[in-house]
């Protein structure tokens, strides 16, 4: 198949870029009134629940009817990227800031780069690991300057570095597994195979005797940001540019939104900016610009196996 056009990549990545600088904020909105867990499968049970209605009527339904297979593969690259990923993030800001919770996903291009070299044997061109360095440094620095080290939960941050290991694997895996090729039938079956998930998750813990009907408004205009924009189109522009773009790039917005992150947090809900944090975030966007402009590595190939690049432009 045809490489996707840089124009619908990129604007698929803006669209996770700008997006996904927000559901931060908006998940610790959630939580104020919402038990956090339930909160998440309601979200992903409506997005994915309606996605999956709707998209499973359109296109080739004969040829690419999802089977036993693609359920597998939906459940279990929706168990690392929304269960144990964004969940792991959900339960985490319960004890720390929003805006360290986008400086700990910054690691996701670390976790990735390192799982995808394991795995599968892909080298980084050299810009692309400087470019990682880069970003890495200027999110260490953020979170000594930003957030009061002191103050810091550990067994939420520990939570939060779960999270990110485990979203950075389902989204390797995502590039691998046996889904539909519709992207946003794939979609709305990871979505809702997730949410429940965090449905039993949410009950089993305990959840349900924390549901109130007084849920404040900002926390159900909060929900509803996340499963219009947060699911609908920051998630399933993600998924799909883990099927048409390189790894590195789909990375960067690990870069980019943990600044929108923590400009939001200091905005909205008195979390602290300085100085610091601007430079670290000059740092991590410079990071982000030597990885979009490095060329694309590519991964030896036994004869007759597919090329990394012939893999990515498959749908």
């Amino acid at each position: 198949m045809v490489q996707a056009p840089t124009w619908k990549v990129w604007t698929a990545l803006g669209a996770v870029y700008v997006i996904w600088s927000t559901t931060f904020l908006g998940i610790a909105i959630t939580n104020q009134t919402m038990p956090p867990v339930l909160a998440a499968g309601t979200r992903f049970l409506v997005a994915g629940g309606l996605l999956y209605a709707i998209t499973i009527r359109l296109g080739d339904r004969v040829g690419d009817r999802p089977g036993a297979a693609q359920w597998r593969g939906a459940a279990v690259v929706g168990g690392l990227l929304m269960l144990a990923g964004n969940g792991g993030i959900v339960w985490a800001e319960r004890t720390i800031p929003s805006g360290l919770a986008g400086l700990i996903i910054a690691t996701v291009p670390l976790w990735m780069t390192m799982i995808d070299r394991v795995l599968f044997h892909h080298r980084q061109p050299r810009l692309v690991a400087v470019g990682l360095g880069l970003g890495t440094l200027g999110a260490a620095v953020l979170l000594t300057g930003s957030v009061a080290l002191e103050e810091v939960d550990l067994p939420g941050t520990l939570i939060g570095l779960a999270a990110a290991i485990c979203w950075a694997a389902g989204s390797i895996y995502q590039r691998h597994a046996v889904l539909p090729r519709r992207p946003l039938v794939a979609a709305g079956m990871e979505m809702l195979l997730a949410g429940g998930m965090f449905a039993v998750v949410g009950a089993t813990i305990g959840e349900l005797g924390d549901v109130r009907p007084d849920f404040s408004t900002a926390s159900v205009v909060a929900l509803g940001y996340l499963i219009v924009f947060g699911s609908w189109i920051g998630f399933t522009s993600y998924l799909w540019l883990l099927r048409n773009a390189r790894t590195s790039l789909v990375a960067t917005y690990a870069y980019v939104t943990p600044v929108g992150a923590v400009i939001l947090g200091a905005l909205v809900l008195d979390e602290a900016l300085t100085l610091r944090t601007v430079v670290a975030g000059i740092a991590m966007l410079v990071g982000v610009a030597l990885i979009v402009t490095a060329r694309p590595g590519r991964a030896p190939s036994e004869p007759g196996e597919q090329t990394r690049s012939e893999v990515e432009a498959e749908v």
